[in-house]
């Protein structure tokens, strides 16, 4: 990390979320703050609003990875497919270290109802994280960083990615559609929760931030309305696998599958929410 020093877990209790902290840290790592764009993140904690699903540092870490990834490319679609390329490299470091991406196993707490926060707190469940954050920040700031500099040996057609076609339709720049990039497949094609979704929540959280009209809770009314709808137009499915039926293996399956109209309804929808 910068200047040699991990202080992730110092870094955690200041940003108060496990995305944010881990958003700031490879940021900063690659020497580019964005403190609206790290704010953002805040909502992807603890699995999409405390669903459980992908645990926020993979989130966080994803949207600097992604960041970087527009900095370092001149074409807006090359920095699409190596921002999933890297976010699968973190999602292979995650999960080795962890043994799950998932908050809910690696917490064994359901942070959306009361009884499950009261129970995190009373277990102190929480130190669990800020030590799961020092160990893995060195370890994500390389697999950005190695994920990054491998060399793409296809071209796959556009749209790659189903993250980026939502931000998109919601008025996405360039960099913010570069940056949810590797949310695509349920993070870097992993079949977990929907990135589209992540994507979503992110863009409309990061309209307020910089309206200066939000403020993060754990039961946020926008993203929790965002997350409703969704699961109302999927049977309250939440995994990219389950819903598309398919486990991605490669950019240009994932690509195909969007270019043939897979999730059309889904992105548009979470396009208006």
């Amino acid at each position: 990390m910068n200047a040699g020093k991990n202080d992730a877990k110092r870094v955690f209790l200041k940003k108060g979320t496990c995305s944010q902290t881990l958003c700031f840290l490879l940021d900063r790592e690659f020497g580019h703050l964005q403190a609206n764009e790290e704010r953002a993140a805040d909502p992807l904690a603890g699995g999409l609003l405390q669903g459980g699903q992908q645990c926020g540092m993979l989130w966080g870490a994803a949207l600097a990875a992604g960041a970087e990834s527009f900095r370092r490319h001149a074409d807006r679609d090359q920095a699409i497919a190596a921002a999933i390329i890297a976010a699968q490299h973190l999602v292979e470091s995650f999960e080795k270290r962890a043994k799950s991406v998932n908050c809910r196993d690696i917490t064994g707490c359901d942070f959306s109802s009361k009884f499950g926060l009261a129970k995190a707190l009373l277990l102190g469940r929480f130190v669990r994280c800020f030590k799961l954050a020092g160990r893995w920040a060195p370890e994500a700031i390389q697999s950005a960083k190695e994920g990054l500099s491998r060399q793409q040996t296809d071209s796959p057609p556009m749209p790659i990615s189903c993250a980026s076609e939502v931000a998109k339709k919601i008025g996405a720049s360039d960099e913010e559609m570069a940056m949810v990039a590797g949310f695509a497949g349920g993070i870097g094609l992993s079949g977990n929760g929907c990135g589209a979704l992540a994507a979503a929540i992110w863009m409309t959280t990061l309209e307020l931030v910089r309206k200066k009209n939000w403020k993060y809770s754990l039961s946020d009314p926008l993203a929790g309305e965002i997350i409703k709808k969704f699961r109302a137009a999927t049977g309250s499915e939440m995994e990219c696998r389950k819903i598309t039926g398919k486990r991605f293996k490669t950019l240009n399956e994932h690509a195909e599958f969007l270019k043939n109209g897979g999730c059309d309804k889904l992105i548009d929808l979470l396009a208006r929410s």
